[in-house]
Protein backbone atom coordinates (compact mmCIF):
# COMPACT_ATOMS: atom_id res chain seq x y z
CA UNK A 1 0.00 0.00 0.00
CA UNK A 2 2.62 2.27 0.74
CA UNK A 3 4.49 2.04 -2.17
CA UNK A 4 1.36 2.45 -4.21
CA UNK A 5 0.49 5.80 -2.14
CA UNK A 6 3.87 7.04 -2.83
CA UNK A 7 3.46 6.36 -6.20
CA UNK A 8 0.21 7.22 -7.30
CA UNK A 9 -2.28 4.41 -8.88
CA UNK A 10 -0.56 2.35 -11.99
CA UNK A 11 -3.22 4.39 -14.20
CA UNK A 12 -2.14 7.71 -13.36
CA UNK A 13 1.90 7.19 -13.20
CA UNK A 14 1.46 5.64 -16.89
CA UNK A 15 -0.47 8.27 -17.63
CA UNK A 16 1.87 10.96 -16.11
CA UNK A 17 4.75 8.95 -18.32
CA UNK A 18 2.82 9.13 -21.15
CA UNK A 19 2.90 12.75 -20.81
CA UNK A 20 6.52 13.09 -19.79
CA UNK A 21 7.44 11.09 -23.17
CA UNK A 22 5.51 13.44 -24.90
CA UNK A 23 6.48 16.50 -23.47
CA UNK A 24 10.73 15.54 -23.89
CA UNK A 25 10.06 14.32 -27.30
CA UNK A 26 8.33 17.35 -28.59
CA UNK A 27 11.12 19.51 -26.66
CA UNK A 28 13.83 17.46 -27.91
CA UNK A 29 12.50 17.69 -31.74
CA UNK A 30 12.40 21.52 -31.30
CA UNK A 31 16.29 21.50 -30.00
CA UNK A 32 16.64 19.43 -33.13
CA UNK A 33 14.85 22.05 -35.70
CA UNK A 34 17.29 24.02 -36.83
CA UNK A 35 19.57 21.36 -37.77
CA UNK A 36 16.62 19.05 -39.67
CA UNK A 37 17.93 19.10 -42.89
CA UNK A 38 21.19 18.24 -41.98
CA UNK A 39 19.31 15.41 -39.94
CA UNK A 40 17.27 14.21 -42.81
CA UNK A 41 19.90 14.06 -45.43
CA UNK A 42 22.19 12.37 -43.00
CA UNK A 43 19.36 9.65 -42.58
CA UNK A 44 18.36 9.50 -46.40
CA UNK A 45 22.42 9.06 -47.43
CA UNK A 46 22.12 6.11 -44.66
CA UNK A 47 19.10 4.71 -45.77
CA UNK A 48 20.38 4.38 -49.44
CA UNK A 49 23.73 3.61 -49.03
CA UNK A 50 23.63 0.50 -45.88
CA UNK A 51 23.55 -1.86 -48.87
CA UNK A 52 27.25 -0.91 -49.93
CA UNK A 53 28.28 -0.71 -45.94
CA UNK A 54 27.05 -3.85 -45.29
CA UNK A 55 28.85 -5.08 -47.93
CA UNK A 56 31.80 -3.47 -46.95
CA UNK A 57 31.45 -4.97 -43.18
CA UNK A 58 31.34 -8.08 -44.84
CA UNK A 59 34.67 -7.34 -46.80
CA UNK A 60 36.52 -6.33 -43.81
CA UNK A 61 35.71 -9.02 -41.49
CA UNK A 62 33.00 -7.27 -39.50
CA UNK A 63 34.86 -4.29 -38.42
CA UNK A 64 32.13 -1.68 -38.98
CA UNK A 65 33.90 1.58 -38.03
CA UNK A 66 36.49 0.97 -41.22
CA UNK A 67 33.69 0.38 -43.41
CA UNK A 68 31.38 2.66 -42.00
CA UNK A 69 34.70 5.08 -42.69
CA UNK A 70 34.89 3.99 -46.16
CA UNK A 71 31.32 4.23 -47.10
CA UNK A 72 31.39 7.95 -45.87
CA UNK A 73 34.43 8.68 -48.59
CA UNK A 74 32.70 7.24 -51.16
CA UNK A 75 29.23 9.28 -50.35
CA UNK A 76 31.74 12.33 -50.18
CA UNK A 77 33.13 11.65 -53.45
CA UNK A 78 30.65 10.43 -55.24
CA UNK A 79 27.46 12.17 -54.43
CA UNK A 80 28.42 15.37 -52.39
CA UNK A 81 31.59 17.01 -54.55
CA UNK A 82 29.80 16.55 -57.97
CA UNK A 83 26.46 18.39 -56.42
CA UNK A 84 28.79 21.23 -54.85
CA UNK A 85 30.53 21.64 -58.13
CA UNK A 86 27.24 21.40 -60.29
CA UNK A 87 25.60 23.89 -57.55
CA UNK A 88 28.54 26.59 -58.09
CA UNK A 89 28.13 26.53 -62.01
CA UNK A 90 24.68 26.54 -61.88
CA UNK A 91 24.63 29.92 -59.91
CA UNK A 92 27.34 31.39 -62.21
CA UNK A 93 25.47 30.91 -65.37
CA UNK A 94 21.79 31.75 -63.27
CA UNK A 95 24.04 35.41 -62.80
CA UNK A 96 25.09 35.83 -66.08
CA UNK A 97 21.25 35.20 -67.56
CA UNK A 98 20.11 38.11 -65.04
CA UNK A 99 22.90 40.05 -66.31
CA UNK A 100 21.60 39.88 -69.93
CA UNK A 101 18.38 39.70 -69.63
CA UNK A 102 18.09 43.20 -67.26
CA UNK A 103 20.66 44.84 -69.68
CA UNK A 104 18.61 44.11 -72.72
CA UNK A 105 21.26 41.45 -74.81
CA UNK A 106 18.89 38.55 -74.12
CA UNK A 107 15.79 39.64 -75.53
CA UNK A 108 12.94 37.12 -75.50
CA UNK A 109 10.52 39.27 -77.67
CA UNK A 110 12.63 39.53 -80.59
CA UNK A 111 12.72 35.80 -80.31
CA UNK A 112 9.15 35.81 -80.06
CA UNK A 113 8.64 37.80 -83.19
CA UNK A 114 10.22 35.79 -85.01
CA UNK A 115 8.04 32.51 -83.95
CA UNK A 116 4.95 34.68 -84.27
CA UNK A 117 5.62 35.81 -88.25
CA UNK A 118 6.14 32.50 -89.19
CA UNK A 119 3.03 30.79 -87.65
CA UNK A 120 -0.30 29.78 -89.69
CA UNK A 121 -3.37 31.95 -88.91
CA UNK A 122 -4.88 29.86 -87.23
CA UNK A 123 -1.87 29.88 -84.78
CA UNK A 124 -1.79 33.08 -84.59
CA UNK A 125 -5.51 33.79 -83.55
CA UNK A 126 -5.34 30.99 -80.74
CA UNK A 127 -2.42 33.17 -79.38
CA UNK A 128 -4.50 36.40 -79.41
CA UNK A 129 -7.70 34.41 -78.08
CA UNK A 130 -5.33 34.27 -74.83
CA UNK A 131 -3.65 37.18 -74.83
CA UNK A 132 -0.38 36.23 -75.93
CA UNK A 133 -0.03 37.87 -79.70
CA UNK A 134 0.87 40.90 -77.67
CA UNK A 135 4.16 41.05 -78.29
CA UNK A 136 4.87 43.91 -75.31
CA UNK A 137 3.16 42.08 -73.14
CA UNK A 138 4.47 39.00 -74.16
CA UNK A 139 8.49 40.54 -73.77
CA UNK A 140 7.10 41.49 -70.17
CA UNK A 141 5.96 38.23 -68.91
CA UNK A 142 8.85 36.19 -70.55
CA UNK A 143 11.84 38.62 -69.11
CA UNK A 144 10.10 38.93 -65.84
CA UNK A 145 10.01 35.21 -65.51
CA UNK A 146 13.46 34.91 -66.71
CA UNK A 147 14.56 37.79 -64.09
CA UNK A 148 13.11 35.86 -61.36
CA UNK A 149 14.21 32.46 -61.72
CA UNK A 150 17.78 33.85 -62.05
CA UNK A 151 17.76 36.38 -59.63
CA UNK A 152 15.78 33.21 -56.96
CA UNK A 153 18.86 31.22 -57.68
CA UNK A 154 21.23 34.26 -57.24
CA UNK A 155 19.60 35.60 -54.09
CA UNK A 156 19.57 31.80 -52.80
CA UNK A 157 23.16 31.69 -53.43
CA UNK A 158 24.51 35.11 -51.83
CA UNK A 159 21.81 34.05 -49.10
CA UNK A 160 24.09 30.48 -48.54
CA UNK A 161 26.90 32.77 -49.12
CA UNK A 162 25.97 35.05 -45.57
CA UNK A 163 25.41 31.75 -43.49
CA UNK A 164 28.53 29.87 -44.50
CA UNK A 165 28.79 29.15 -40.63
CA UNK A 166 25.45 27.42 -40.47
CA UNK A 167 26.18 25.70 -43.51
CA UNK A 168 28.87 24.43 -42.69
CA UNK A 169 28.40 23.62 -39.47
CA UNK A 170 25.07 21.84 -40.91
CA UNK A 171 27.44 19.71 -43.57
CA UNK A 172 29.22 18.49 -40.46
CA UNK A 173 26.76 17.19 -38.27
CA UNK A 174 25.41 15.20 -41.65
CA UNK A 175 28.63 13.41 -42.63
CA UNK A 176 28.97 12.89 -38.20
CA UNK A 177 25.06 11.68 -38.14
CA UNK A 178 25.94 9.70 -41.54
CA UNK A 179 29.26 7.77 -40.11
CA UNK A 180 27.47 6.81 -36.84
CA UNK A 181 23.95 6.05 -38.86
CA UNK A 182 25.96 3.43 -41.09
CA UNK A 183 27.96 2.61 -38.02
CA UNK A 184 24.91 1.48 -35.47
CA UNK A 185 22.07 2.01 -37.62
CA UNK A 186 21.16 -1.54 -36.93
CA UNK A 187 21.53 -1.33 -33.49
CA UNK A 188 19.61 2.33 -33.03
CA UNK A 189 16.36 0.41 -35.24
CA UNK A 190 16.36 -2.66 -33.18
CA UNK A 191 15.95 -0.31 -30.08
CA UNK A 192 13.52 1.57 -31.76
CA UNK A 193 11.04 -1.19 -32.51
CA UNK A 194 11.39 -2.75 -28.74
CA UNK A 195 10.31 1.46 -27.74
CA UNK A 196 7.52 1.81 -30.55
CA UNK A 197 4.17 0.18 -29.02
CA UNK A 198 3.33 -1.47 -32.23
CA UNK A 199 3.06 -4.96 -33.17
CA UNK A 200 6.17 -6.14 -34.99
CA UNK A 201 3.97 -6.80 -37.70
CA UNK A 202 3.24 -3.11 -38.12
CA UNK A 203 6.57 -2.35 -37.41
CA UNK A 204 7.78 -4.29 -40.11
CA UNK A 205 5.08 -2.84 -42.55
CA UNK A 206 5.53 1.04 -41.52
CA UNK A 207 9.40 0.61 -41.91
CA UNK A 208 9.50 -1.24 -45.37
CA UNK A 209 7.41 1.64 -46.44
CA UNK A 210 9.90 3.85 -44.87
CA UNK A 211 12.90 2.45 -46.47
CA UNK A 212 11.21 2.15 -50.00
CA UNK A 213 10.05 5.39 -50.50
CA UNK A 214 12.88 6.70 -49.60
CA UNK A 215 15.38 4.47 -52.06
CA UNK A 216 12.80 5.10 -54.33
CA UNK A 217 12.89 8.88 -54.31
CA UNK A 218 16.36 8.93 -54.59
CA UNK A 219 17.22 6.10 -56.40
CA UNK A 220 13.85 6.32 -58.60
CA UNK A 221 13.07 10.06 -58.51
CA UNK A 222 16.03 12.06 -57.85
CA UNK A 223 18.76 9.57 -59.94
CA UNK A 224 16.26 9.62 -62.96
CA UNK A 225 15.75 13.05 -62.80
CA UNK A 226 19.77 14.25 -63.22
CA UNK A 227 19.99 11.09 -65.98
CA UNK A 228 17.21 13.44 -67.71
CA UNK A 229 18.55 16.61 -66.99
CA UNK A 230 22.46 15.49 -68.07
CA UNK A 231 20.91 14.22 -70.90
CA UNK A 232 19.11 17.45 -71.82
CA UNK A 233 21.59 19.62 -71.24
CA UNK A 234 24.07 17.63 -73.24
CA UNK A 235 22.34 17.91 -76.36
CA UNK A 236 21.64 22.15 -75.33
CA UNK A 237 25.41 22.20 -75.18
CA UNK A 238 25.54 20.43 -78.54
CA UNK A 239 23.23 22.42 -80.39
CA UNK A 240 24.83 25.95 -79.13
CA UNK A 241 22.37 27.11 -76.71
CA UNK A 242 24.06 29.44 -73.71
CA UNK A 243 23.49 28.73 -70.31
CA UNK A 244 23.01 24.52 -71.13
CA UNK A 245 23.70 23.49 -66.95
CA UNK A 246 20.70 26.41 -66.19
CA UNK A 247 18.54 24.56 -68.58
CA UNK A 248 19.81 21.11 -67.72
CA UNK A 249 19.06 21.73 -64.38
CA UNK A 250 15.51 23.27 -64.67
CA UNK A 251 15.19 20.22 -66.80
CA UNK A 252 16.11 17.97 -63.99
CA UNK A 253 14.02 19.72 -61.47
CA UNK A 254 10.70 19.44 -64.34
CA UNK A 255 11.23 15.66 -64.46
CA UNK A 256 10.05 15.96 -60.65
CA UNK A 257 6.20 16.47 -62.22
CA UNK A 258 5.02 13.21 -63.42
CA UNK A 259 3.47 13.62 -66.76
CA UNK A 260 4.87 16.65 -68.51
CA UNK A 261 8.84 16.78 -67.22
CA UNK A 262 11.44 18.43 -69.52
CA UNK A 263 9.13 18.09 -72.44
CA UNK A 264 8.52 22.14 -70.62
CA UNK A 265 12.08 23.28 -71.27
CA UNK A 266 12.77 21.45 -74.50
CA UNK A 267 9.87 21.33 -77.12
CA UNK A 268 9.49 25.14 -77.28
CA UNK A 269 13.03 25.01 -78.15
CA UNK A 270 13.06 22.68 -81.11
CA UNK A 271 9.80 24.45 -81.81
CA UNK A 272 11.62 27.75 -81.84
CA UNK A 273 14.10 26.02 -84.28
CA UNK A 274 12.03 24.63 -86.91
CA UNK A 275 10.04 27.96 -86.96
CA UNK A 276 13.31 30.15 -87.33
CA UNK A 277 14.97 28.02 -90.04
CA UNK A 278 16.90 25.67 -88.03
CA UNK A 279 15.49 22.38 -89.24
CA UNK A 280 17.90 19.74 -88.75
CA UNK A 281 18.63 21.29 -85.19
CA UNK A 282 14.41 20.78 -84.38
CA UNK A 283 13.97 17.58 -85.94
CA UNK A 284 17.23 16.20 -84.01
CA UNK A 285 15.80 17.49 -80.41
CA UNK A 286 12.38 16.48 -80.95
CA UNK A 287 13.53 12.75 -81.99
CA UNK A 288 16.41 13.23 -79.12
CA UNK A 289 13.94 14.14 -76.15
CA UNK A 290 11.49 11.99 -77.49
CA UNK A 291 13.71 8.61 -77.84
CA UNK A 292 16.03 9.43 -75.65
CA UNK A 293 15.27 11.42 -72.76
CA UNK A 294 11.29 10.78 -72.90
CA UNK A 295 12.69 6.94 -72.40
CA UNK A 296 14.85 7.59 -69.56
CA UNK A 297 12.00 7.15 -66.94
CA UNK A 298 10.15 4.21 -68.46
CA UNK A 299 13.28 2.15 -69.13
CA UNK A 300 15.66 3.49 -66.03
CA UNK A 301 13.58 4.14 -63.43
CA UNK A 302 11.82 -0.18 -62.90
CA UNK A 303 15.59 -1.00 -63.33
CA UNK A 304 16.64 1.19 -60.26
CA UNK A 305 12.90 0.54 -57.98
CA UNK A 306 11.02 -2.06 -59.48
CA UNK A 307 7.31 -1.00 -60.99
CA UNK A 308 6.18 -2.78 -58.11
CA UNK A 309 7.57 0.07 -55.63
CA UNK A 310 5.82 3.16 -57.30
CA UNK A 311 3.20 5.73 -55.85
CA UNK A 312 0.37 6.67 -58.21
CA UNK A 313 1.61 9.75 -60.22
CA UNK A 314 -0.67 11.83 -58.75
CA UNK A 315 0.37 11.31 -55.21
CA UNK A 316 3.98 11.55 -56.58
CA UNK A 317 2.88 15.02 -58.53
CA UNK A 318 0.93 16.66 -55.07
CA UNK A 319 3.08 15.01 -51.98
CA UNK A 320 6.08 16.68 -53.97
CA UNK A 321 4.81 19.80 -54.60
CA UNK A 322 3.43 19.98 -51.68
CA UNK A 323 6.79 19.18 -50.17
CA UNK A 324 8.24 21.61 -51.78
CA UNK A 325 5.47 24.50 -50.35
CA UNK A 326 5.96 23.14 -46.71
CA UNK A 327 9.62 22.29 -46.60
CA UNK A 328 11.29 24.13 -49.55
CA UNK A 329 13.95 21.74 -51.48
CA UNK A 330 14.25 19.07 -49.22
CA UNK A 331 10.49 18.90 -49.50
CA UNK A 332 11.76 16.82 -52.76
CA UNK A 333 12.32 13.70 -50.27
CA UNK A 334 10.16 15.04 -47.18
CA UNK A 335 6.51 14.95 -49.44
CA UNK A 336 6.78 11.48 -50.55
CA UNK A 337 7.57 10.03 -48.05
CA UNK A 338 4.97 11.73 -45.72
CA UNK A 339 2.53 10.60 -48.73
CA UNK A 340 3.88 6.98 -48.89
CA UNK A 341 3.60 6.59 -44.86
CA UNK A 342 0.48 7.76 -44.77
CA UNK A 343 -1.13 5.24 -47.74
CA UNK A 344 0.89 2.20 -45.63
CA UNK A 345 -0.76 3.87 -42.39
CA UNK A 346 -4.28 3.34 -43.69
CA UNK A 347 -3.40 0.23 -45.51
CA UNK A 348 -2.69 -1.00 -42.16
CA UNK A 349 -5.69 0.31 -40.91
CA UNK A 350 -8.40 -1.19 -43.06
CA UNK A 351 -6.59 -4.66 -43.51
CA UNK A 352 -6.96 -4.82 -40.28
CA UNK A 353 -10.32 -4.27 -39.90
CA UNK A 354 -11.05 -6.66 -42.37
CA UNK A 355 -9.41 -9.66 -40.51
Amino acid sequence: MASTAAGGPPVLRDRAFLLLLVLVSVAFAWILWPLYGAILWGTILAIVSAPLNRWLTGRFGGRRTAAALVTLVLVVVIVILPVTVIGALLVEQAADVYTRVKSGELNPAQHFERIVHTLPGWAVRLLERFDLAELTAVQHRISEGLLRGSQFVATQALSIGQRTFDVVVSFFVMLYLLFFLLRDGDDLVRRIRVAVPLSAEHQRALGENFTLVIRATVKGTLVVALAQGVLGGLMFWLLGIRGALLWAVVMALLSLLPGVGTALVWVPVAVYFLVTGAVWSGLLLIGYGVLVIGLVDNVLRPVLVGKDSRMPDYVVLISTLGGLAVFGANGIVVGPIIAALFLAAWDIASTSRLR
